[in-house]
C-alpha cells in the first residue's frame, strides 16, 4: 500500500508526502486508481465437490474482474494500480486466467502481488514479477533511517527502533505523532496497575476494553503488552541486550525479579492465542476476561 501510494502520489519528494489529495485517498483506499484484491482463502474441505466448485467459481469471477480492471486508463492519477493480496490464497485457475495480463500488462497499469512465500505461487507468475524480497530491518539500520532520514534525536531512534520490530514505517508513524508515545506509556501504566488488582477490578478493565469498537487500538495494546512480557522473560534469562521497551529498564528489572518465569511464559501463550482468536468471530468480552484473570500478580508497591 505504501509503494501505490507513492506511486500515485502528486507531492514534492519524498514520496509519499502524506498530504497530497491522493495519498490522503489511497490511505482509506477511495483513489480512483487503485483496486485491491483478496483471493478468496481455500476451503479445508478439499473433498467436498460442491465446495470446491463455489470456491472455484468465486475465484474465476475476481480474475475476470481483474482482467478487466487491468485494461482500464487511469482515473486522475499517472498509473492505474491493482493490489493482489496474498496471492498464495488463490487457485490455479485464478492465476493462469491472470497470466496473460501480467506478461502484457497495458501501458500506465501497474499490478501488485503480495505473498507468503514465492514458492506458493505458480513459477510462471513468479517468472513474470520482479520479485521483492521484504524482511524486517535490523535495529542498527532502523535507527540509522530514523536518525538520518528522519532527523529523529538518537534516544528516541534507538527506542522505536527496538519497538518497531523491524517495521520502518510503524516507527515513522510514532514519530510524526507526538501523541502515540503519551498512549504507549498510559498503556504500560495501566498494565502496570492492573498487576496487583484484585478480579473485579481486572474485569472491569475488561469490560472497558471489550466495549471500545476500535479494534485497531485493541491490536495495538495486545502487541504492546506481547512486547512487555516479552522482555520481561528476557531479562530472566540474562538477555538484557535483546529488550524493546529500554526506557523502562527499572520497571522491567522489577517485575523480572519478583515474577517466577513459569506464569509469564503462560501469559505469552494466552496472549498469542487470544490475539487470533479476536480476528475470527468470537466473544470479545469473554476472550478478554481469560486474558486478565491470567495476568501475574504483584503486590501493592
Amino acid at each position: 500500500m505504501a509503494y501505490a501510494q507513492a506511486l500515485l502520489c502528486t507531492g514534492p519528494s519524498p514520496r509519499p508526502c502524506h498530504q497530497c489529495r491522493a495519498c490522503q485517498l489511497t490511505a482509506r483506499n477511495a483513489h480512483a486508481d487503485l483496486q485491491l484484491f483478496q483471493p478468496k482463502k481455500k476451503l479445508p474441505n478439499k473433498d467436498d465437490e460442491v465446495v470446491d466448485r463455489i470456491d472455484g467459481s468465486i475465484l474465476r469471477a475476481q480474475a475476470d474482474v481483474l482482467v478487466h480492471e487491468a485494461a482500464l486508463r487511469p482515473v486522475e492519477g499517472r498509473y492505474r494500480i491493482l493490489l493482489v493480496q496474498d496471492a498464495q490464497r488463490a487457485n490455479e485457475v485464478f492465476q493462469n486466467k491472470v497470466l496473460k495480463t501480467l506478461e502484457e500488462p497495458p501501458p500506465n497499469t501497474i499490478l501488485l502481488l503480495t505473498a507468503l512465500d514465492r514458492a506458493s505461487v505458480l513459477p510462471t507468475i513468479v517468472s513474470r514479477c520482479q520479485v521483492l524480497q521484504l524482511r524486517p530491518l535490523d535495529i542498527a539500520g532502523t535507527e540509522a533511517a530514523l536518525r538520518q532520514g528522519w532527523g529523529v534525536e538518537p534516544q528516541t531512534a534507538a527506542l522505536y527502533a527496538r519497538l518497531c520490530n523491524g517495521r520502518l514505517g510503524w516507527a515513522v508513524e510514532q514519530v510524526r505523532d507526538p501523541q502515540s508515545s503519551r498512549q504507549r506509556l498510559e498503556q504500560l501504566r495501566q498494565l502496570w496497575e492492573l498487576l496487583p488488582a484484585d478480579r473485579v477490578q481486572r474485569l472491569a478493565f475488561a469490560e472497558a476494553l471489550a466495549a471500545n469498537r476500535d479494534s485497531r487500538q485493541l491490536f495495538g495494546l495486545l502487541e504492546l503488552w506481547t512486547a512487555w512480557w516479552r522482555d520481561v522473560l528476557l531479562l530472566q534469562a540474562g538477555c538484557r541486550d535483546a529488550c524493546s521497551n529500554i526506557d523502562q529498564e527499572a520497571e522491567l528489572q522489577r517485575q523480572a525479579q519478583l515474577l517466577d518465569p513459569e506464569p509469564v511464559r503462560k501469559l505469552m501463550h494466552t496472549l498469542r492465542r487470544i490475539e487470533r482468536y479476536l480476528h475470527h468471530t468470537v466473544n470479545t468480552r469473554l476472550a478478554l476476561d481469560v486474558l486478565l484473570l491470567q495476568l501475574p500478580s504483584l503486590p501493592r508497591s
